[in-house]
């Protein structure tokens, strides 16, 4: 791997106690400098992914840490305390970076490290931001652990300290002297793939000297272990800006070890992404663009709306600094769904083939003081979906909340129904969210940082009626589709609602196509201007639709139903499916 000119140059540095560093530079010679810090059982190697979506922008550097790769590895296991580890960081910005401040990613016990360095007087005068990874500092670590244990009475608090404590008590066992080497040279070559069990091969970057540093660096855990945990100091307030990235998935750090990391860093950002401990190699792409992010921000660019999200303590509405995109948004549903959204704080991204029904959203959104973009679109067009998403990805960046609403109907029995109308359902209702979810749901899954997906079905995916034979299809299969796909983007940390709404007062009957028999026709005006009063009678709006998603993607509910009616059916579809079968063979129109 090499950076803009192709090259990797090597040196070596020698710290305050004389210990020989390997050290790599690449990238932009003339951007800012960002020092990318490994952790245990990794070299420099672990980088690898990371470095090429960096190096276009940033002069990059690295090194092994003492006992990893090229470095020298001394002997006693007092060399490897935190305290030295900061002061290889200081050795190597000394030598490669004078004078300028650097900005820093660090994993694990790499991490750790920094956490030791950045606590040092006049860090900020050598760190402009640290971008922490998997390794809370060892000082604010014990103190939510011996904290949280002193207070029983405090049952959740309690728990995770607990808890925490459990999931680092292997390092204890790490930590026993000439046993544990032993044995992690014999299990080195086995224990490298339950590390990084998930992770595509070809993205995970070991060096070729993994199983003489998983054995050297267990000297880390006897330096460090029981002294992080009897004597943290109370005294760890940073001044350098930090970001930590939580790993929700990390097995060995939990999340809500850093839920008082406030407390001693005044500027942080947080950002929690579904991954395990190994995220520079499960993720590269979400640390290169949070690095990227607040550097660009700190070195006077404006923030990022995810770095904006990330501020902790910055306030902020439920979903204030977040871009939704709602498709139906003319009228109905789709319209007060992107008020709402757009009340509730967020960029909206309004779309609908209604032209003027989508500029009256605008602007209503806009005189509230809100930020709308316009687009027309025929759900239908995959091609045109497609192109949509990539101007909206492009222009605006990838959504955070898609909502899949636009949708058509249709009335009358199957046989009384022209195909081309029963197809025409089939492609907007179904096919205008499927084109949503493939469009946008693959960027979101490459992005890496999550986000949630609304489809809108109906209460008529689960009751079946002859009379909307077409309509009740589409919105089975939404059902269905959605169900099966919110198992397939779970991993990725995308949540998916199915919103059911039930019998709501909007212009779907005014605009849905009537058929009926030849003899029963001219019954079809008398019939629409029937369920016209029914529906304004039943004085259930689209507003209460809107309350009910935007509530359902705060909790992440995987189905909503909205009214009573949709409730009740919903639960007889489950318990009494044939009660609604047999309901279904009364008269159609």
């Amino acid at each position: 791997m090499r950076g803009l000119d192709g090259l990797m140059t090597t040196r070596h540095v020698e710290s305050k106690d004389g210990t020989r560093l390997a050290v790599y530079e690449e990238g932009n010679p003339d951007g800012p400098t960002v020092v990318l810090v490994h952790g245990w059982p990794d070299s420099h190697a672990l980088w690898d992914g990371v470095v090429p979506l960096l190096a276009g922008k940033f002069r990059i550097i690295r090194y092994d840490n003492r006992g990893a790769g090229s470095s020298a590895s001394p002997k006693p296991a007092s060399a490897y305390t935190m305290a030295n580890f900061a002061d290889d960081f200081a050795a190597v910005v000394a030598e490669l970076s004078p004078g300028q401040p650097v900005h820093v990613l660090a994993h694990d016990w790499g991490s750790a490290g920094m956490w030791e360095y950045v606590g040092r007087p006049g860090a900020v005068e050598q760190v402009a931001s640290f971008t922490s990874l998997s390794g809370p500092s060892a000082d604010h670590f014990s103190r939510f652990v011996r904290d949280g244990m002193k207070r029983p009475y405090r049952p959740k608090l309690f728990s995770h300290a607990v808890s925490q404590a459990a999931h680092l008590s292997y390092m204890a066992g790490f930590s026993v002297p000439v046993l544990a080497p032993a044995l992690m040279r014999a299990g080195a070559p086995l224990l490298r793939p339950m590390l990084t069990r998930g992770i595509p091969a070809n993205r995970v970057h070991h060096g070729q000297t993994f199983v003489t540093d998983a054995a050297n660096g267990l000297k880390i855990y006897r330096a460090n272990f029981f002294r992080s945990l009897t004597r943290p100091r109370s005294d760890r307030y940073i001044e350098v800006p930090v970001q930590v990235i939580v790993n929700l998935d990390d097995p060995y750090v939990r999340p809500y070890v850093y839920d008082d990391t406030h407390r001693w860093v005044p500027r942080l950002w947080r950002r929690d992404i579904r991954a395990g401990h190994w995220s520079p190699f499960s993720h590269p792409q979400v640390l290169a663009t949070a690095v990227t992010e607040l550097v660009e921000h700190l070195e006077g660019g404006a923030p990022s709306r995810a770095l904006l999200r990330a501020e902790v303590g910055r306030p902020r509405k439920p979903f204030g600094d977040m871009l939704v995109s709602v498709t139906g948004a003319g009228s109905g549903i789709g319209r007060e769904t992107a008020l709402a959204f757009a009340r509730e704080g967020a960029d909206v991204v309004v779309s609908d083939i209604d032209e003027a029904g989508v500029k009256q959203t605008a602007a209503r959104i806009a005189a509230h003081g809100g930020v709308a973009h316009t687009h027309v679109l025929d759900v239908s067009d995959a091609e045109a979906v497609e192109r949509f998403a990539d101007e909206v990805c492009t222009t605006y960046g990838v959504p955070d909340i898609v909502v899949n609403n636009a949708g058509i109907g249709v009335a009358g029995a199957f046989l009384d129904t022209p195909p081309e109308q029963f197809d025409r359902v089939l492609d907007v209702n179904l096919g205008g969210v499927v084109n949503g979810c493939r469009a946008f749901a693959r960027r979101m899954v490459e992005r890496g940082s999550g986000g949630h997906i609304v489809n809108v079905a109906s209460m008529a995916a689960y009751a079946p009626l002859q009379s909307l034979n077409a309509y009740c299809t589409s919105k089975a299969a939404v059902y269905m589709f959605s169900d099966c796909l919110r198992a397939e983007l779970d991993a990725a940390g995308i949540g998916l609602t199915t919103i059911c709404p039930g019998i709501i007062d909007t212009n779907i009957v005014s605009t849905t196509q009537m058929h009926a028999p030849d003899g029963k026709r001219a019954t079809v005006p008398g019939r629409r201007a029937q369920l016209e009063k029914m529906f304004a009678l039943r004085r259930y709006g689209p507003n209460k639709v809107a309350d009910a998603i935007l509530t359902a993607v705060k909790k992440n509910k995987p189905i909503r139903p909205v009214t009573p009616e949709a409730y009740l059916l919903y639960g007889t579809s489950r318990v009494l499916p044939q009660a609604l079968r047999s309901t279904a063979r009364g008269k159609v129109l």
